[in-house]
């Protein structure tokens, strides 16, 4: 192609070849990576794996639900389903939306069951599954703020709470391993949280911090024995903090 290409416009000589060989090729360099930077951007994130069907059901469940507004609504992961927050905070009322296993990406997808009910107060715990599935801490922040901004657009009179994420400790390598040793970037995610709360008009909740022992990890006093979910004391540990707020 390059020779008849010469050829049709009286080209000769070697150095002219290889200077449009050579732009050819800077130019196809320069469209691969932009189809590899575009085709990055479009990357999308799903709750992991075995989580999928039980997504299904828990959606399926709470479509079933009359939709009762102005209440206090408990959203995240399994750290918020396992919670018994009626008990906990002597509110019958109080409405779990946590699903073990989902991601920032599950609960943006949900959203609408949540602010079609225009709750009082909203609870946001997540992020741990998706520091496991290494999903990149700006993508989780963004993903936070989003749902922290479209509740406030649909959903004006809601305060929101969003609770950081917690440290895992050495037991979670047994049942869990993508989540082992992923306090590092548990930390940074958390100190962005906490950064954006003013700005964002949410008020952040430093559960992290108190349920940590002396090397940063979950301590196992409030841990059961996985090394990621809360027990009983953890579970009062971080209901007291929700007291503290909203009493």
């Amino acid at each position: 192609m390059i020779a008849e290409f010469m050829k049709k416009r009286n080209l000769t000589g070697t150095n002219v070849t290889t200077t449009i060989f050579a732009k050819r090729v800077r130019l196809l360099l320069l469209l691969c990576m932009t189809s590899t930077v575009a085709a990055g951007q479009n990357i999308k994130y799903d709750t992991i794996r075995y989580a999928k069907e039980y997504y299904q059901k828990r959606i399926t469940a709470f479509k079933t639900e009359e939709v009762v507004k102005n209440k206090i609504i408990f959203l995240g992961n399994s750290l918020t389903q396992f919670g018994d927050w009626s008990k906990l905070l002597g509110d019958s009322t109080v409405i779990n939306r946590g699903i073990a296993g989902d991601n920032t990406f599950g609960v943006l997808a949900r959203l609408n069951d949540i602010v079609v009910r225009r709750p009082s107060k909203l609870f946001i715990e997540i992020g741990i599954n998706d520091i496991s599935q290494n999903i990149p801490q700006q993508i989780i922040v963004k993903n936070i703020k989003a749902i922290v901004q479209q509740v406030h657009a649909n959903s004006p009179n809601t305060r929101i709470y969003v609770t950081s994420i917690l440290p895992t400790n050495n037991n979670v390598k047994i049942e869990y391993p993508v989540a082992y040793h992923k306090d590092l970037q548990i930390d940074s995610t958390n100190r962005q949280l906490m950064q954006h709360a003013a700005r964002d008009n949410y008020i952040y909740i430093d559960l992290s911090k108190k349920v940590k022992d002396k090397n940063g990890e979950l301590d196992i006093k409030y841990a059961k024995s996985d090394g990621i979910h809360l027990n009983q004391i953890g579970y009062k540990i971080w209901s007291e903090l929700i007291k503290m707020e909203i009493m």
